[in-house]
This record gives structure tokens, C-alpha cells and sequence, in this order.
């Protein structure tokens, strides 16, 4: 991370925009690999929904993880804050998009993500420089 703010004199002073900014670096490598595996393999696109749920949920750990270290206090709460703002900016972004409407895997997407994005803060908090 201290090579972007070298290369590019960007610093990030908030938290969970950090958190947010690794959940959707995560959240690429993770649509990547889904798309290759979709490709290379039988899977359908109907059988993927367990998958894609796990990609979002490890986002919002990576994400979480990332934002409470960067906080370095309070880790669930900050994980929890990112994984409600990716959940919302995702929904958000997709209903913009696609024109997603209001279904049963909604309610299941806030739920993944901010459970690992608490989790992921728990484990982050105690990982930070300013916690020794």
C-alpha cells in the first residue's frame, strides 16, 4: 500500500473509503476468477449464486481487515461499516445498472457481508501498527 502513496502522492485518510477501495480490488479478482471458471468449465451461470456470494463475502473480509487496521480501535464496528457500504454501494450500483429489484438474495447479500466485514475487522484490528 506504501508504494501507491509513493507512486502516485495518494493518501486515503478515512478508514472504511480504504476498506471500500480493497473490497472492490477483491471484488474484480473475484468476478475474474468467475468468469474464467464459467468459461473454462460446465458451470452454469444458474449455479453460481453460492459462489458469487462467497466472493462478496470475502471482499467485505478483505475489506473490513483493511479498515480496521487502518483504524487500528473498535474493529467490528468498522468492519461492519464497510461491509454495509459495500452491500449498499453494490446494490445500488447494480439496481442503477441492471434495473435489480428487491428479491430474497438481498436480505441474504447484507447479511454475508457484513458478517465477514465484522469478522474481518475483528482479525484486522490486531494486525495494525497502532494497536502494539
Amino acid at each position: 500500500m506504501h508504494l501507491f502513496t509513493r507512486l502516485f502522492g495518494l493518501r486515503n485518510a478515512s478508514p472504511v473509503a480504504s476498506g471500500i477501495y480493497w473490497s472492490g480490488i477483491w471484488l474484480a479478482i473475484g468476478a475474474i476468477l468467475l468468469s474464467v471458471l464459467l468459461t473454462g468449465s460446465s458451470f452454469k451461470e444458474s449455479n453460481l449464486q453460492t459462489w458469487v456470494f462467497g466472493v462478496h463475502g470475502f471482499a467485505a473480509l478483505a475489506g473490513g481487515f483493511v479498515s480496521a487496521r487502518r483504524s487500528g480501535r473498535r474493529g467490528w464496528y468498522f468492519g461492519l461499516a464497510n461491509g454495509l457500504f459495500y452491500a449498499v454501494l453494490l446494490l445500488t450500483i447494480s439496481f442503477l445498472a441492471t434495473d435489480a429489484g428487491w428479491t430474497s438474495a438481498v436480505p441474504i447479500l447484507l447479511l454475508v457481508t457484513c458478517l465477514a466485514g465484522a469478522l474481518g475487522g475483528m482479525l484486522g484490528v490486531n494486525t495494525g501498527s497502532s494497536s502494539r
